[in-house]
Protein backbone atom coordinates (compact mmCIF):
# COMPACT_ATOMS: atom_id res chain seq x y z
CA UNK A 1 0.00 0.00 0.00
CA UNK A 2 1.14 3.52 -0.81
CA UNK A 3 1.50 6.70 1.19
CA UNK A 4 0.17 9.98 -0.22
CA UNK A 5 3.70 11.00 -1.20
CA UNK A 6 4.27 7.75 -3.09
CA UNK A 7 0.89 8.07 -4.82
CA UNK A 8 1.72 11.61 -5.95
CA UNK A 9 5.13 10.49 -7.19
CA UNK A 10 3.76 7.56 -9.22
CA UNK A 11 1.10 9.78 -10.83
CA UNK A 12 3.46 12.68 -11.51
CA UNK A 13 1.60 15.23 -9.40
CA UNK A 14 2.23 17.06 -6.16
CA UNK A 15 0.89 16.07 -2.76
CA UNK A 16 -1.03 19.37 -2.78
CA UNK A 17 -2.74 18.30 -6.03
CA UNK A 18 -3.76 14.97 -4.47
CA UNK A 19 -5.27 16.76 -1.50
CA UNK A 20 -7.08 19.19 -3.82
CA UNK A 21 -8.58 16.30 -5.79
CA UNK A 22 -9.75 14.80 -2.50
CA UNK A 23 -11.44 18.09 -1.55
CA UNK A 24 -13.35 18.42 -4.82
CA UNK A 25 -14.32 14.74 -4.95
CA UNK A 26 -12.30 13.62 -7.96
CA UNK A 27 -10.22 11.22 -5.90
CA UNK A 28 -12.07 9.26 -3.22
CA UNK A 29 -10.66 9.41 0.28
CA UNK A 30 -8.97 6.07 1.08
CA UNK A 31 -9.18 4.14 4.30
CA UNK A 32 -6.50 4.97 6.81
CA UNK A 33 -4.02 2.50 8.23
CA UNK A 34 -3.61 1.66 11.91
CA UNK A 35 -1.40 4.76 12.34
CA UNK A 36 -4.08 7.04 10.93
CA UNK A 37 -2.36 7.73 7.59
CA UNK A 38 -4.04 7.46 4.22
CA UNK A 39 -3.20 4.25 2.42
CA UNK A 40 -3.61 3.95 -1.36
CA UNK A 41 -3.71 1.03 -3.77
CA UNK A 42 -3.19 0.59 -7.51
CA UNK A 43 -6.74 1.75 -8.32
CA UNK A 44 -5.99 5.16 -6.79
CA UNK A 45 -2.83 5.46 -8.89
CA UNK A 46 -4.76 4.68 -12.09
CA UNK A 47 -7.58 7.09 -11.27
CA UNK A 48 -5.19 9.86 -10.28
CA UNK A 49 -3.23 9.46 -13.51
CA UNK A 50 -6.44 9.65 -15.54
CA UNK A 51 -7.57 12.75 -13.63
CA UNK A 52 -4.16 14.35 -14.12
CA UNK A 53 -4.09 13.59 -17.86
CA UNK A 54 -7.54 15.13 -18.40
CA UNK A 55 -6.76 18.17 -16.26
CA UNK A 56 -3.40 18.71 -17.97
CA UNK A 57 -5.11 18.51 -21.36
CA UNK A 58 -7.32 21.42 -20.35
CA UNK A 59 -10.53 19.62 -19.39
CA UNK A 60 -12.36 21.69 -16.75
CA UNK A 61 -12.16 19.97 -13.39
CA UNK A 62 -15.93 20.28 -13.08
CA UNK A 63 -16.25 18.02 -16.17
CA UNK A 64 -13.55 15.45 -15.28
CA UNK A 65 -15.83 13.19 -13.25
CA UNK A 66 -18.35 12.81 -16.09
CA UNK A 67 -15.52 12.15 -18.55
CA UNK A 68 -14.11 9.43 -16.33
CA UNK A 69 -17.52 7.74 -16.11
CA UNK A 70 -18.41 8.05 -19.81
CA UNK A 71 -18.22 5.26 -22.36
CA UNK A 72 -16.24 5.78 -25.57
CA UNK A 73 -19.09 7.44 -27.50
CA UNK A 74 -20.13 9.70 -24.62
CA UNK A 75 -16.50 10.56 -23.97
CA UNK A 76 -15.98 11.74 -27.56
CA UNK A 77 -19.22 13.76 -27.50
CA UNK A 78 -18.36 15.48 -24.25
CA UNK A 79 -14.89 16.33 -25.51
CA UNK A 80 -16.50 17.99 -28.52
CA UNK A 81 -18.68 20.03 -26.17
CA UNK A 82 -15.64 21.10 -24.19
CA UNK A 83 -13.84 21.97 -27.43
CA UNK A 84 -16.72 24.21 -28.52
CA UNK A 85 -16.69 25.93 -25.14
CA UNK A 86 -12.94 26.42 -25.33
CA UNK A 87 -13.19 27.91 -28.83
CA UNK A 88 -15.73 30.44 -27.59
CA UNK A 89 -13.48 31.28 -24.66
CA UNK A 90 -10.45 31.60 -26.93
CA UNK A 91 -12.33 34.06 -29.15
CA UNK A 92 -13.35 36.03 -26.07
CA UNK A 93 -9.76 36.15 -24.81
CA UNK A 94 -8.45 37.13 -28.24
CA UNK A 95 -11.00 39.93 -28.38
CA UNK A 96 -9.92 41.03 -24.90
CA UNK A 97 -6.27 41.07 -26.04
CA UNK A 98 -7.17 43.13 -29.10
CA UNK A 99 -9.06 45.65 -27.00
CA UNK A 100 -6.27 45.89 -24.43
CA UNK A 101 -3.64 46.34 -27.15
CA UNK A 102 -5.88 48.92 -28.81
CA UNK A 103 -5.77 51.06 -25.71
CA UNK A 104 -2.22 51.93 -26.71
CA UNK A 105 -1.07 55.00 -24.86
CA UNK A 106 -4.33 55.15 -22.94
CA UNK A 107 -6.40 57.68 -24.89
CA UNK A 108 -8.61 54.90 -26.25
CA UNK A 109 -9.62 54.12 -22.70
CA UNK A 110 -13.37 54.92 -22.51
CA UNK A 111 -13.29 56.60 -25.95
CA UNK A 112 -14.46 55.22 -29.31
CA UNK A 113 -12.13 55.36 -32.30
CA UNK A 114 -14.07 58.22 -33.86
CA UNK A 115 -13.36 60.51 -30.90
CA UNK A 116 -9.70 59.49 -30.79
CA UNK A 117 -9.44 60.36 -34.48
CA UNK A 118 -11.03 63.74 -33.85
CA UNK A 119 -8.60 64.52 -31.04
CA UNK A 120 -5.70 63.50 -33.27
CA UNK A 121 -7.00 65.88 -35.93
CA UNK A 122 -6.99 68.71 -33.39
CA UNK A 123 -3.36 67.95 -32.61
CA UNK A 124 -2.51 67.92 -36.31
CA UNK A 125 -4.09 71.38 -36.63
CA UNK A 126 -1.74 72.71 -33.97
CA UNK A 127 -4.13 72.72 -31.00
CA UNK A 128 -2.21 72.60 -27.72
CA UNK A 129 -2.08 69.35 -25.77
CA UNK A 130 -3.51 70.81 -22.56
CA UNK A 131 -6.65 71.89 -24.41
CA UNK A 132 -6.90 68.54 -26.23
CA UNK A 133 -6.79 66.82 -22.84
CA UNK A 134 -9.67 68.99 -21.61
CA UNK A 135 -11.69 68.06 -24.69
CA UNK A 136 -10.77 64.39 -24.19
CA UNK A 137 -12.17 64.40 -20.66
CA UNK A 138 -15.38 66.05 -21.85
CA UNK A 139 -15.77 63.52 -24.65
CA UNK A 140 -15.29 60.64 -22.22
CA UNK A 141 -18.35 61.89 -20.33
CA UNK A 142 -20.32 62.63 -23.50
CA UNK A 143 -19.60 59.25 -25.12
CA UNK A 144 -20.79 57.48 -21.97
CA UNK A 145 -24.06 59.43 -22.03
CA UNK A 146 -24.94 59.02 -25.71
CA UNK A 147 -22.99 55.99 -27.04
CA UNK A 148 -25.43 55.45 -29.90
CA UNK A 149 -25.15 59.05 -31.08
CA UNK A 150 -21.41 59.66 -30.76
CA UNK A 151 -20.59 58.71 -34.36
CA UNK A 152 -23.07 61.25 -35.73
CA UNK A 153 -21.76 63.88 -33.31
CA UNK A 154 -18.22 63.24 -34.51
CA UNK A 155 -19.25 63.62 -38.14
CA UNK A 156 -20.57 67.05 -37.20
CA UNK A 157 -17.33 67.92 -35.41
CA UNK A 158 -15.26 66.97 -38.45
CA UNK A 159 -17.59 69.09 -40.59
CA UNK A 160 -16.89 72.00 -38.25
CA UNK A 161 -13.14 71.53 -38.65
CA UNK A 162 -13.49 72.04 -42.40
CA UNK A 163 -14.41 75.62 -41.53
CA UNK A 164 -11.32 77.90 -41.35
CA UNK A 165 -13.06 79.89 -38.64
CA UNK A 166 -13.22 76.80 -36.41
CA UNK A 167 -9.58 75.97 -37.04
CA UNK A 168 -8.60 79.51 -36.04
CA UNK A 169 -10.87 79.30 -32.99
CA UNK A 170 -9.29 76.06 -31.77
CA UNK A 171 -5.81 77.45 -32.23
CA UNK A 172 -6.83 80.51 -30.25
CA UNK A 173 -8.59 78.86 -27.34
CA UNK A 174 -6.02 76.10 -26.98
CA UNK A 175 -4.04 78.71 -25.05
CA UNK A 176 -7.12 80.16 -23.31
CA UNK A 177 -6.31 78.57 -19.91
CA UNK A 178 -3.38 81.01 -19.75
CA UNK A 179 -5.39 84.11 -20.66
CA UNK A 180 -6.66 86.58 -18.13
CA UNK A 181 -10.12 88.11 -18.41
CA UNK A 182 -8.80 91.16 -20.33
CA UNK A 183 -6.84 89.29 -22.98
CA UNK A 184 -7.52 90.86 -26.44
CA UNK A 185 -7.75 87.41 -28.02
CA UNK A 186 -11.06 86.92 -26.23
CA UNK A 187 -12.77 89.38 -28.57
CA UNK A 188 -11.51 87.54 -31.65
CA UNK A 189 -12.68 84.20 -30.22
CA UNK A 190 -16.12 85.66 -29.48
CA UNK A 191 -16.41 87.05 -33.02
CA UNK A 192 -15.68 83.60 -34.42
CA UNK A 193 -18.11 81.89 -32.04
CA UNK A 194 -20.81 84.37 -33.02
CA UNK A 195 -20.35 83.45 -36.70
CA UNK A 196 -20.20 79.71 -35.94
CA UNK A 197 -23.34 79.79 -33.81
CA UNK A 198 -25.19 81.84 -36.41
CA UNK A 199 -24.25 79.34 -39.12
CA UNK A 200 -25.34 76.41 -36.93
CA UNK A 201 -28.66 78.10 -36.18
CA UNK A 202 -29.28 78.69 -39.87
CA UNK A 203 -28.57 75.01 -40.60
CA UNK A 204 -30.86 73.92 -37.74
CA UNK A 205 -28.00 72.32 -35.82
CA UNK A 206 -28.35 74.01 -32.45
CA UNK A 207 -29.63 72.22 -29.34
CA UNK A 208 -29.45 68.67 -30.64
CA UNK A 209 -27.38 67.34 -27.74
CA UNK A 210 -29.84 64.88 -26.14
CA UNK A 211 -28.46 65.52 -22.63
CA UNK A 212 -30.37 66.29 -19.46
CA UNK A 213 -30.01 69.69 -17.80
CA UNK A 214 -27.73 68.56 -14.91
CA UNK A 215 -25.26 67.07 -17.41
CA UNK A 216 -25.28 70.26 -19.49
CA UNK A 217 -24.60 72.24 -16.31
CA UNK A 218 -21.71 69.92 -15.44
CA UNK A 219 -20.06 70.41 -18.84
CA UNK A 220 -20.61 74.18 -18.83
CA UNK A 221 -19.30 74.56 -15.29
CA UNK A 222 -16.21 72.52 -16.11
CA UNK A 223 -15.48 74.73 -19.11
CA UNK A 224 -16.10 78.02 -17.29
CA UNK A 225 -13.90 76.99 -14.38
CA UNK A 226 -11.05 76.02 -16.72
CA UNK A 227 -9.84 79.62 -17.16
CA UNK A 228 -10.77 83.22 -16.31
CA UNK A 229 -11.17 83.92 -20.05
CA UNK A 230 -13.89 81.28 -20.41
CA UNK A 231 -16.34 83.08 -18.16
CA UNK A 232 -15.59 86.34 -19.98
CA UNK A 233 -16.34 84.73 -23.35
CA UNK A 234 -19.69 83.46 -22.07
CA UNK A 235 -20.47 86.96 -20.78
CA UNK A 236 -19.64 88.60 -24.12
CA UNK A 237 -21.59 85.98 -26.07
CA UNK A 238 -24.63 86.66 -23.87
CA UNK A 239 -24.47 90.32 -24.93
CA UNK A 240 -24.79 89.12 -28.51
CA UNK A 241 -27.80 86.99 -27.68
CA UNK A 242 -26.12 83.61 -27.13
CA UNK A 243 -26.62 81.73 -23.88
CA UNK A 244 -24.92 78.56 -22.77
CA UNK A 245 -21.86 76.75 -24.04
CA UNK A 246 -22.66 73.08 -24.51
CA UNK A 247 -26.29 73.84 -25.35
CA UNK A 248 -26.45 77.13 -27.20
CA UNK A 249 -29.67 79.13 -27.15
CA UNK A 250 -30.48 82.33 -28.98
CA UNK A 251 -32.03 85.09 -26.89
CA UNK A 252 -33.23 88.54 -27.95
CA UNK A 253 -30.49 91.13 -27.53
CA UNK A 254 -31.29 93.98 -25.18
CA UNK A 255 -30.47 97.12 -27.20
CA UNK A 256 -30.87 99.45 -24.21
Amino acid sequence: MLTISQLASYAGVTVAAVRHYHRIGLLPEPERNHSGYRSYGAAAVVRLIRVHVLASAGAPLARVEELLEADAEEFAGRLREIDRTLRVEIRRLQDTRRRLNHLGAGEQLALPDSVVGYLDRLRALGVGESYVEMERDAWIMIAAQVPDEIEEIMRGKHYDLDNPDMVRLYRLISSAPDWDADDPRIAEAVDILDRVFTDAAERGNLNQDGFDDPFIKLLDTTMIESAPAAARMVELLAKRGWEGWTRIERRPVDET
